[in-house]
């Protein structure tokens, strides 16, 4: 009978190790690569979702996808999340910058930064639903301050919509960008300041020469992050306005598809299309960043 007393500690903890792999392992298989090579397989089907049968269409679903306008144009509601990105990248760099130098109630205005991160982002939805809506949060602060002319219905003006609910989009993921920021900017010593206080420099110097090299490498992996954050952005636009009036983002169309038309198929062609999408944004901002370095 074998007995674990009998192998070598070398083996044993070989044993071990693989043992406590496994479940892990499994579960992400099962979850993750599972999932994404099923996916890969109804592309290339004209499968419903609810048929026991899938008919395979080969590359008709790609085509459909490339030829018809319809299913590529929603990318250019992408691009006002890809512009709030810049700002609230640099938002979140400028309030990082403040606050790692010694200001009066600085941890109150980390807590305020940070605390939209801690909601949930159905909750952040509704939350600017009601800011937005006509006579809501937002007219009434205008009101108060006296630019009542200024008052729109946002979420119904198509010139409008898009940026309101990139507005929303930067609201929430500052706080988190911020943290990050912070916690790289706290780790440059303070001799290094100290020192450019005796050269003669001031903050904009400082943040120039001393935090911007410092942190060029969580910058970078935050762009990366953010940009392909922007690609697929489903959640705020899905509860606020379900992308009706032309804010409907490429995510949202592929969920449309799969379960509100029962196109499955074409639905798994449009989720490796944007899968692909943002492996070549990724491997491209790696790339450049490895050029400049």
């Amino acid at each position: 009978m074998f007995k674990l007393s009998d192998m070598s500690y070398k083996n044993q903890r070989i044993l071990i190790i693989l043992l406590f792999s496994l479940v892990p392992i499994v579960l992400l298989f099962t979850f993750a690569y599972l999932p994404v090579i099923k996916m890969f397989q109804y592309s290339f089907t004209s499968w419903n979702g609810l048929s026991k049968t899938m008919e395979y269409v080969g590359f008709d679903n790609y085509k459909t996808i490339f030829t018809k306008p319809e299913y590529f144009a929603v990318f250019k509601v992408s691009l006002y999340y890809f512009f709030a990105t810049f700002v609230q990248m640099a938002l979140a760099l400028y309030f990082a910058t403040i606050l790692s130098f010694n200001v009066r109630m600085k941890n109150l205005f980390k807590g305020i930064l940070f605390f939209p991160t801690l909601l949930n982002g159905v909750a952040i939805g509704f939350i600017f639903l009601f800011f937005f809506k006509p006579d809501g949060t937002l007219d009434t602060i205008l009101q108060m301050i006296g630019l009542e002319s200024l008052q729109q219905k946002w979420l119904l003006n198509p010139k409008l919509i898009n940026i309101s609910l990139a507005g929303a989009s930067l609201w929430r993921y500052m706080g988190m960008n911020f943290i990050i920021f912070l916690g790289a900017i706290s780790s440059i010593g303070k001799d290094i300041y100290e020192a450019s206080d005796i050269d003669g420099a001031n903050r904009w110097h400082q943040f120039k020469h001393i935090i911007l090299p410092s942190i060029r490498r969580i910058l970078q992996l935050n762009l990366i992050l953010a940009v392909s954050g922007a690609i697929g952005v489903f959640e705020i636009p899905y509860v606020m306005t379900g992308g009706s009036n032309g804010s409907g983002t490429f995510v949202i169309q592929t969920v449309d598809l799969a379960f509100k038309y029962s196109k499955l198929g074409l639905a798994s062609a449009m989720a490796v299309v944007l899968l692909g999408i943002v492996l070549i944004v990724t491997i491209l901002q790696r790339v450049l960043i490895k050029e400049e370095a």
